[in-house]
């Protein structure tokens, strides 16, 4: 019997800092050469073995619903499912709509563009038995500003438009199903309050660094250099599901 595998795809957000674009479609329509990243992503879960797909929406929800109303993956006994928010519950209030999942499952943003290993990352979750493992990347900023370091009124350094490095999360999650205890059906839950609760409650909350290429299309820096990516180098990150 093949092996249940559930990725939960979180595609309600507006995309407000990819406007004007989002105007017209939701941020996981955004295209790539001739593919929308929701495509490339889809194509990297199949190939990583997740068999369902539930799409977590609101924000022209329709568009992204026809988008895959024939898409050939049905053919090969991949399912598509759909949730749609009445109003906006966050990052994480969206999967207490969800029924039936199984005992550990994935859930990311639809927006990215990435070659980060899916099975791995959920092999490792599930071998930790953690309540959630957020896979995280390291992010080199660039701050254009001048930083000024000071004691008190005097000044002891000032940089120059500074870069800074941190580790942050990629938008892409695993879940053990007994997290979803810990958010409230009906009200709003972005992410960062669900981590807190579940340390609160002293839960396993685990991380998995990943040295994988990460770009979030949200952000119209990443979006340009991911264009520029996929166009010089699309076997990379487009799977062959024929």
């Amino acid at each position: 019997m093949t092996e249940r595998r559930v990725a939960v795809i979180l595609a309600g957000g507006k995309g407000t800092r990819l406007a004007p674009y989002t105007a017209v479609f939701p941020k996981p329509l955004v295209p790539l050469g001739q593919y929308p990243v929701v495509e490339i992503l889809v194509r990297q879960l199949v190939a990583a073995g997740f068999n369902e797909l539930v799409f977590s929406t609101g924000y022209l929800a329709e568009l992204i619903r026809a988008y895959f109303h024939d898409h050939p993956l049905k053919q090969k006994g991949i399912t598509f499912s759909w949730i749609k928010e009445s109003s906006p519950l966050g990052t994480a209030g969206p999967l207490r709509l969800i029924e039936n999942l199984p005992d550990n499952f994935l859930v990311l943003n639809g927006d990215l563009f990435t070659t980060l290993d899916f099975d791995s990352l959920y092999r490792h979750h599930i071998a930790s038995k953690a309540a959630l493992t957020i896979a995280m990347h390291s992010k080199r900023v660039n701050l254009q500003l001048g930083v000024v370091k000071h004691q008190g009124r005097k000044v002891t350094g000032y940089l120059e438009k500074p870069s800074y490095n941190y580790d942050v999360s990629m938008g892409i999650y695993a879940y053990s199903k007994h997290a979803l205890d810990y958010i409230p059906k009906g009200r709003r839950m972005d992410f960062p309050e669900l981590v807190q609760t579940l340390r609160d409650a002293g839960e396993r909350v685990e991380c998995e660094m990943s040295q994988s290429r990460w770009l979030d299309i949200g952000n119209p820096d990443d979006y340009a250099a991911a264009q520029e990516e996929f166009a010089s180098n699309p076997s990379i990150y487009l799977q062959n599901i024929d």
